[in-house]
């Protein structure tokens, strides 16, 4: 039974996320506040700007591959920076919704998946209802605001190589799956959009994944990354 069927049984959901950190009667339960629909590749879910009406949590894509969207901010310039990276089992559009404030990013799917919509007022009374809920959010946010820290300091003190290594072990431990090649990404990024993540240019973020591929580091093929040394790109990542 699938996880978004199955309720209560959030051991199937992804570590680190909301679903697979509530007790199975509250994922259960918050599963429930919202209508699950299904959602193409390359929907937009929310924009950037406009009013927070209700959040979304991210049910399964096709199995066995999770769901996954791309969180994106551009400033006034037009720069667009991608944020983050969510999954199965993940809140999005969260923060509006606490702040009584506008969408203060884009959110959009990566690949076909369903999404359960929670309206504002049924997200905001299960929170007051249940405070056990209301910590795991708040020790989602935390994560979330240390996550963006760490890409700040990365950009002031590395080099654009050893980002893309810190956050490519990063990104394996959360969503990686062992294999005989090595450790393959749950998610698919071109080059560019890794460039957003870490702060790169087309040509810096070219340059950098020659890098790590020539040492053997990992291998990239069609948005595909799979790490192949894992302690040698960790020693990469901490040049000390």
């Amino acid at each position: 039974m699938a996880a978004e069927d199955a309720g209560g049984n959030n051991a199937e959901w992804p570590g680190g996320t909301v679903m697979s950190r509530l007790p199975g009667a509250l994922a259960g339960e918050l599963l429930a506040l919202g209508n699950a629909k299904p959602c193409p590749a390359g929907t937009v879910l929310l924009h950037q700007g406009e009013p927070s009406t209700h959040v979304f949590l991210l049910g399964h894509g096709k199995q066995p591959r999770l769901a996954c969207v791309k969180v994106t901010a551009a400033d006034r310039n037009g720069t667009e920076s991608l944020l983050g990276i969510r999954i199965s089992g993940d809140l999005v559009g969260e923060m509006g919704v606490l702040r009584e404030g506008p969408r203060s990013a884009t959110v959009t799917a990566c690949r076909a998946m369903t999404v359960h919509r929670i309206p504002l007022e049924h997200f905001r009374l299960f929170l007051r209802r249940r405070e056990e809920a209301w910590r795991v959010v708040c020790h989602m946010l935390a994560d979330r605001l240390d996550w963006a820290n760490r890409r700040r300091l990365d950009f002031a003190g590395y080099d654009t190589a050893v980002r893309l290594a810190r956050v490519l072990i990063e990104l394996a431990e959360r969503h990686g799956t062992p294999g005989e090649a090595g450790i393959r990404l749950g998610i698919q990024l071109s080059q560019p959009e890794f460039g957003k993540l870490i702060g790169a240019g087309r040509d810096a973020i070219q340059l950098a994944v020659r890098q790590l591929k020539d040492k053997k580091y990992i291998a990239y093929r069609y948005r595909t990354v799979t790490i192949l040394d894992l302690n040698g790109l960790a020693t990469f990542a901490d040049p000390g």
